[in-house]
């Protein structure tokens, strides 16, 4: 007897609900930053161990999210993502009741292998909405990565001035439940799970690569660059990536089918969204550090960490503001030129802090144009995805490609915190960053839009669309077409 068709709630539910997950586990990657400087003394260890509550999150999440994706398609998207939030849940518990380094960095190790809800959650939208819907809808959810990211320090650092630091973790799994729950209860089970079997070594092979990799790039900086632990790290995720593609290329069922992600669309989408990865964090790490700084400097703005957070907020609000924009121009021009308009604004945005960064109208506005131009390219890049993979890998294509931001986002904390620790000067017996440090970072993160903008031309153009061409008048049906390539 046939199974009766999952009943889908409607769209805008759907959406919000998953959206409401994107946001709660994106929240993650900067609800510890007010907390660092106090870390510490909380959990009797050195700085230098401090900073593994970050690095343990980030490798956490690198290894889990091209796994989730796989295991998405292969085992159905609605049962992952709430495996996800569970873990969510339980590592925040564990942080929250933590009191060493050790079960600390455990449980932020937990928290980091809910990485992959984003991208499954892209991918259920596009097993249960409509082709109509589709393009604003995947442009809110990849959007809920950055939105979550920037209210993640306001946020934080709210509950940390006035609340006691473990109420920090209590209110992200409290997040996570009530996310958990929501899709419990309002998300259809998906019917078009792939089957197949799971690709244990290139798992093993891939996350041994990035281990080495997000070590040697979280850590370089302490290890010294030049280090040998640094460059056997490099040269061991080198080495593994390696086999990794060899292996993939070979097995009949592989954890990221290789032959399709070097497609044009697919990999050039990839290698913009790692360069592009690399500059939205730039702004979040530079007016952070900008608007704490001392006014004795003459640069600096002297905010407590309460106030640089929420003066960062606007950024986070322009993301989710342009999410139907993004979808609008996707829908008429082609998430192509989405991707090419959104790091255009990012260029121009840190162009304009390079050369005016002393009034905090000047960290204000840049903010909220660096958010603008997020919530445009971030909307496009599923689109690209999945035009151009079979429904059967959208989830891990489109864990690839986050994986490839995850990339870039990390790549720019290191470059970073290289050059704001090595530009220094001395005020008032404070050893601070050097101004040039801040315009340097800025026109690299310029730089390095530009050269998302560049990469981005070269996907190739799909073919002109009316609306006439198109069922319901809906020129995002486009985006279900299958690129051949």
């Amino acid at each position: 007897m046939n199974q009766p068709d999952p009943v889908t709630p409607p769209p805008r539910t759907l959406i919000a609900v998953l959206a409401l997950a994107g946001i709660t586990v994106s929240l993650q990657q900067t609800f510890v930053i007010p907390l660092l400087p106090q870390l510490p003394t909380l959990l009797h260890t050195t700085p230098g161990n401090a900073a593994w509550a970050v690095t343990a999150t980030l490798i956490a999440g690198a290894v889990s999210i091209p796994i989730v994706g796989r295991l998405a398609d292969l085992w159905g998207k609605r049962r992952i993502l709430l495996s996800c939030l569970a873990l969510l849940v339980m590592g925040s518990a564990v942080t929250a009741l933590s009191a060493s380094l050790g079960w600390f960095v455990a449980g932020r190790a937990l928290q980091g292998t809910a990485a992959g809800v984003v991208t499954v959650g892209i991918s259920l939208l596009r097993d249960h909405l409509p082709a109509h819907r589709l393009a604003s809808a995947t442009s809110v959810m990849s959007t809920s990565l950055g939105v979550g990211a920037s209210l993640g320090i306001p946020l934080s650092a709210l509950l940390a001035q006035y609340a006691d630091w473990r109420a920090l973790f209590w209110t992200a799994g409290g997040l996570a439940a009530v996310a958990g729950l929501l899709v419990l209860l309002l998300v259809p089970r998906t019917s078009r799970a792939a089957g197949g079997r799971f690709d244990p070594l290139g798992a093993l092979l891939l996350s041994s690569a990035l281990v080495c990799l997000f070590l040697a790039v979280s850590k370089g900086g302490s290890w010294g660059w030049t280090s040998g632990i640094t460059l056997g790290s490099f040269a061991g995720a080198a080495t593994l990536l390696v086999l990794f593609g060899a292996w993939e290329l070979r097995t009949p069922q592989p954890l990221i089918d290789l032959r399709v992600s070097r497609r044009p669309q697919v990999l050039l989408t990839n290698t913009a969204s790692l360069v592009f990865g690399f500059s939205m964090l730039t702004s979040s790490l530079v007016f952070t550090h900008l608007l704490q700084m001392p006014t004795g400097t003459g640069y600096g703005f002297g905010e407590s960490m309460l106030v640089a957070g929420l003066l960062q907020a606007p950024g986070g609000v322009c993301m989710i503001a342009m999410s139907p924009v993004s979808a609008m121009i996707t829908v008429r021009r082609g998430p192509r030129t989405t991707l090419m308009t959104g790091a255009l604004v990012v260029a121009c945005s840190y162009g304009f802090a390079t050369l005016l960064h002393t009034q905090l109208w000047h960290v204000l506005l840049c903010s909220a144009l660096v958010g603008s131009g997020i919530g445009l390219a971030y909307g496009a890049m599923p689109s690209l995805i999945m035009g151009a993979v079979p429904v059967s890998q959208t989830a891990a294509a489109n864990s690839l490609n986050n994986l490839c931001r995850s990339v870039g986002t990390s790549t720019a904390s290191a470059v970073t915190g290289l050059l704001l620790a090595s530009l220094t000067t001395t005020v008032g017996g404070q050893v601070v960053p050097e101004r040039s440090a801040f315009t340097t970072i800025l026109l690299i993160g310029a730089t390095a839009a530009l050269l998302a903008l560049v990469i981005a031309a070269f996907i190739p153009r799909r073919r002109p669309t009316t609306a006439a061409d198109l069922p319901l008048a809906s020129p995002t049906a486009v985006l279900r077409h299958e690129h051949t390539a």
